[in-house]
């Protein structure tokens, strides 16, 4: 048999004083609180029932700092899988705002296309590597279930794709919050979105969540 269900959680609060894009940027880790959030994430998939399997992660620091507590509480290695990294973008290392924009014909010269979009990886391209990095995770899982640690905007693609909706969105209405965790399963080879949990709402009035794609 194959996997019986995959988790995507997405990372705690990175440690981002500058308040940068960060990306795909090495050496942007957690920070403290981050680190909690991580534990709440971990300690809700066990206090749930889950039976963890196997745990892949973004190649990504803050990824595989928020997949320590979960390889720890459930005595698996964690893999690094790099289908479901951060997508790229031509922000990496800015502080996105109008006025950087204003200052760098290159940035203006990006910003025809929002519906791609066209500063970035595309939306179907995100989609289809990260629902390809699910369908072998669940095939090649003999039992059990899955943790994938990622990023908000590959997860929300997974959940776009998952619904039926078109892939270009607002990015203020996506629901991925910092260390929450949205569930999927494969049924009849169809993608099905069976739970979102959001175990580190308590600490996100003092996160701060800048700096994703």
């Amino acid at each position: 048999m194959p996997a019986t269900r995959i988790h995507l959680v997405r990372h705690g609060e990175v440690h981002n004083p500058d308040g940068v894009l960060y990306g795909r940027l090495p050496n942007f880790g957690l920070s403290q609180l981050g680190h909690q959030m991580a534990e709440l994430s971990a300690d809700h998939i066990r206090s749930s029932g889950s039976k963890v399997s196997r745990l892949l992660a973004s190649p990504l620091q803050r990824t595989l700092e928020s997949a320590k507590p979960i390889a720890e509480r459930f005595n698996v290695p964690v893999e690094v899988e790099d289908e479901i990294i951060e997508p790229d973008n031509i922000f990496e290392g800015h502080s996105v705002s109008l006025k950087t924009i204003v200052r760098n014909p290159r940035f203006l010269l990006r910003l025809h296309n929002p519906f791609r979009p066209s500063w970035g990886e595309p939306f179907l391209e995100i989609q289809r590597r990260m629902v390809g990095a699910m369908e072998r995770a669940w095939a090649e899982t003999a039992s059990g279930e899955v943790v994938m640690v990622s990023h908000q905007l590959p997860i929300w693609m997974v959940h776009r794709y998952s619904q039926g909706q078109r892939l270009s969105h607002d990015p203020r209405q996506r629901r991925c919050d910092l260390s929450s965790i949205t569930s999927f399963e494969f049924s009849d080879g169809s993608l099905r979105e069976v739970s979102y949990q959001d175990p580190a709402k308590p600490l996100r009035m003092k996160a701060t969540d800048r700096g994703a794609v």
